[in-house]
């Protein structure tokens, strides 16, 4: 099971529509789920935008800081959870986020045994999906990046939009370091091209999303779905997307993983020859 982080910088690039599109094409494998946290310090967009404020603030982030506090964070996780499958089938859940900034605050205790509680649910077969916003890779919640498994920067491929994902490139690969692998997904609403944008940030491009402002209303704000949204490009796109965050988590765990020992006789006719 993976843990993904995906980011962004300034000027809105798409972060949460990235997210919403990952979790509607995450492949799972039979007896998997998939979940979405929406842990943007800045405040969550799923409760008023892909679920058009159906329901009220009884599920999400901020009831896990009173219940970490008394030490039930594990329990009341579950409980936040929304179910947004049709048929109630429970495998593509999202936690909402704060839907006030002002909670933010509140939270700093909790984020360090979320990130724990987070890498642990591997073992229920859970993949977990962080929309960090705009800021949340950096400062208190910063530690759900550092434990993920990847992180994804999203930018749009403009002038404005990559000379923010640079900085936000530099300081992740200072903070994180060699531990966790870093990805990124264009937005294609600009002039450049995911090799200029490799040889200039130095990031291989995981993928690219196309701009289709009516699709991505379904994930933003719960819009009306166009005809064939399923098989429009937008989904198309993220389903490649999501095969691609996998493989860039594959590479991370090869890399980490310890090698195996060199056995005695292999010592021993090495230093024969």
């Amino acid at each position: 099971m993976t843990v993904i982080a995906l980011a962004g910088g300034l000027g809105a690039p798409g972060v949460t529509t990235a997210a919403m599109a990952l979790l509607m094409t995450w492949p799972l494998p039979e007896g998997h789920r998939v979940i979405l946290a929406e842990a943007d310090p800045d405040g969550g967009a799923i409760l008023p935008g892909a679920l058009q404020g159906t329901l009220d603030n009884a599920h999400g982030l901020r009831n896990l800081a009173v219940a970490g506090r008394q030490g039930q964070l594990g329990e009341a996780f579950w409980r936040q959870l929304v179910d947004i499958t049709d048929a109630g089938t429970r495998d593509r859940l999202v936690l909402p986020g704060l839907y006030d900034p002002a909670h933010a605050s509140a939270m700093e205790p909790v984020w360090k045994p979320l990130a724990g509680l987070f890498s642990g649910i591997e073992e229920h077969g859970h993949d977990v999906l962080i929309d960090l916003g705009r800021r949340g890779a950096f400062g208190p919640s910063s530690v759900l990046a550092q434990r993920a498994d990847a992180v994804v920067l999203v930018a749009r491929n403009t002038l404005r939009g990559l000379q923010s994902a640079q900085v936000r490139l530099d300081a992740l690969r200072e903070q994180l370091g060699t531990s966790t692998e870093i990805g990124m997904f264009l937005i294609d609403s600009g002039p450049f091209s995911k090799e200029e944008v490799r040889a200039n940030l130095g990031v291989t491009v995981t993928a690219v999303l196309p701009w289709r402002p009516k699709e991505a209303a379904v994930l933003s704000d719960g819009a009306e779905q166009p005809r064939r949204f399923e098989s429009g490009e937008l989904m198309r796109a993220a389903r490649s997307a999501a095969l691609r965050v996998q493989e860039l988590v594959a590479i991370r765990r090869s890399r980490l993983a310890p090698r195996p020992p060199t056995s005695g006789l292999g010592r021993v006719v090495s230093g024969a020859r």
